[in-house]
């Protein structure tokens, strides 16, 4: 059993999502293990309502152990982790359409909707200036490190989990990122 953890610690989430195509039990509940922590953070920004968002956690991991097979992966450009944040959003998206019809929704769902999140117009480029043409011009791994760190609000420990980096290099990356975000927009 420990050997088997131990190879499946070792397996990207492309490679995870592949085996629960073939019901793979330990193989999500690697993936759910990689990745819940990630996922809970990032709907709570955009909902306050934890029953949602329990409710959307729950309905997307049962969504992807049933879709598993449909998954194309890199094969199309896409990742496992993508993948399951899009599987989310409409998730998400789905559960405010059905309180919408019962109920008005919660006011921070209503103020989110109007308001775009700063990662969607960081990641849009829409963010304009020099602080957007300076976000542009870092490189991808450490864009990728400061969008989970700041614009997700995660910490270095759940960044390392959901990059597969050891946390020092997290650190390191988010230290040369606001390092090149400073010297850009000096």
């Amino acid at each position: 059993m420990r050997s088997r953890r131990r190879a499946l610690d070792e397996l990207d989430e492309e490679r995870l999502v592949q085996l629960i195509a073939r019901s793979d039990r330990a193989a999500f509940d690697e993936l759910y293990r990689r990745t819940s922590p990630w996922l809970a953070v990032r709907l709570r920004r955009r909902c306050a309502d934890e029953q949602i968002v329990a409710e959307v956690m729950q309905e997307t991991y049962l969504a992807v152990w049933r879709a598993a097979g449909a998954f194309a992966g890199s094969a199309v450009g896409g990742t496992a982790v993508g993948w399951l944040w899009t599987i989310a959003a409409r998730r998400l998206v789905d559960a405010f359409r059905r309180r919408a019809h019962h109920a008005e929704p919660p006011a921070a769902a209503a103020e989110r909707a109007v308001v775009p999140a700063a990662e969607e117009e960081a990641l849009a480029g829409t963010v304009g200036g020099d602080v957007g043409d300076a976000l542009r011009r870092l490189a991808p791994e450490l864009r990728d490190v400061l969008q989970a760190t700041v614009l997700d609000g995660l910490s270095v420990r759940e960044t390392a989990v959901l990059l597969r980096l050891p946390e020092g290099t997290v650190k390191t990356r988010a230290r040369r990122a606001r390092i090149a975000m400073r010297e850009a927009l000096a």
